[in-house]
């Protein structure tokens, strides 16, 4: 049973489930084949996989749309990103994802694409850049913004686009479809980097995207079979392993991070702290800029210094390290991913540290 009368927390657990007859599994296997035998629907390990359905079924309806398991959220973004036109334009946040910023850019310099990078919190601003540019095909959102945790005004975006003819695409990974569902905002396209959050244990790679027309649907299942960038059986099956508590995951790493957040405020070491109200990110901004920021990721030894995010760990790292990285982001910026270990354990390491860049 799935549908509008079950919430997020009950959709996590029951979907892409096999039927509850007698002798079922209760969880989907793994089906590990490159081929099947022919005349079916299947025929072949690019075009289909029972695993990947399961994980495509839930994910799907906690977004409120049809789900695709790709092989990494960047197989995801560049597939995203073959759907433009040659000499059209995305529109896209000044702080995305250095990695969806490098797509961007590298499709610009072969002439595949325009890429137009805005403050995605002046709304205004963005909506008169719809207006402006003939050529754009994309809005490219991001909500919160990754590593600034700036925040978009997905509807109002998402309105002003479909009236222009641009789809929207939100990249959800941060706020998993738990906090935030963009398809029920007005997006066309949902992204996420199923490695975070959703699988949540720092052990797989998978990119997903949930659209809600059919028509999108089966042309990026094409683009997918066709660049290959599909995943493997096993790690589909712990993705869907991990979407299974996710919620609980999300709040207990939520909880520590707004806590966190709260005491960060505080220290005389920390010059401002981003922290959007909701999830388990938080970016405080060192006084001491770089040196602060590099002596912290080595002054403790509960906090991993690790560059991806949303296990069960505390993992963070200082972004400016990474040459990528917008100009614009503060040097002494820290992202931190906040896991579910106990708050008073990941504040005790991280004041210590804290106290010594302060003395």
């Amino acid at each position: 049973m799935t549908g509008p009368t079950l919430r997020p927390a009950t959709i996590a657990v029951t979907a892409g489930r096999p039927p509850h007859d007698p002798d079922q599994p209760l969880n989907v296997p793994i089906t590990m084949t490159s081929t099947y035998v022919a005349t079916g629907d299947l025929e072949y390990g690019r075009f289909g996989n029972p695993t990947w359905t399961a994980f495509e079924e839930a994910l799907g309806a906690l977004e409120g749309g049809r789900a695709l398991a790709f092989a990494s959220g960047m197989a995801a973004v560049t597939t995203l990103l073959d759907l433009v036109g040659q000499g059209s334009s995305v529109i896209a946040p000044q702080h995305a994802y250095n990695g969806t910023v490098a797509a961007l850019a590298d499709a610009e310099s072969r002439g595949r694409l325009k890429a137009h990078l805005v403050d995605i919190t002046d709304t205004a601003a963005v909506i008169q850049a719809m207006h402006d540019d003939e050529d754009c095909a994309f809005l490219w959102l991001e909500s919160p913004t990754n590593p600034a945790l700036e925040i978009a005004d997905v509807p109002a975006l998402s309105a002003a686009a479909r009236e222009l003819g641009i789809r929207v695409v939100v990249d959800n990974t941060f706020a998993t479809p738990l906090l935030q569902q963009p398809l029920s905002d007005g997006a066309d396209i949902v992204l996420h980097s199923a490695t975070k959050y959703i699988a949540g244990h720092s052990d797989v790679l998978m990119g997903a995207l949930v659209v809600a027309d059919d028509e999108v649907h089966d042309a990026l299942k094409a683009r997918r079979g066709l660049a290959g960038s599909t995943p493997g059986p096993f790690e589909t099956w712990l993705a869907l392993r991990g979407l299974r508590t996710l919620h609980v995951r999300l709040e207990r790493a939520a909880a520590n991070a707004a806590e966190l957040a709260r005491r960060l405020a505080d220290h005389p070491a920390v010059a401002e702290v981003r922290y959007p109200g909701f999830g388990a990110i938080v970016a405080p901004v060192l006084a001491g800029g770089a040196d602060a920021g590099d002596f912290l990721v080595r002054a403790t030894s509960l906090w991993v210094h690790a560059t991806s995010l949303g296990g069960v760990e505390s993992t963070f790292e200082r972004r400016r390290r990474w040459k990528l990285e917008a100009a614009t982001i503060p040097e002494g910026l820290v992202r931190m991913s906040v896991g579910i270990e106990d708050v008073d354990d990941l504040w005790d390491d991280l004041v210590q540290a804290l106290d010594r860049i302060n003395a």
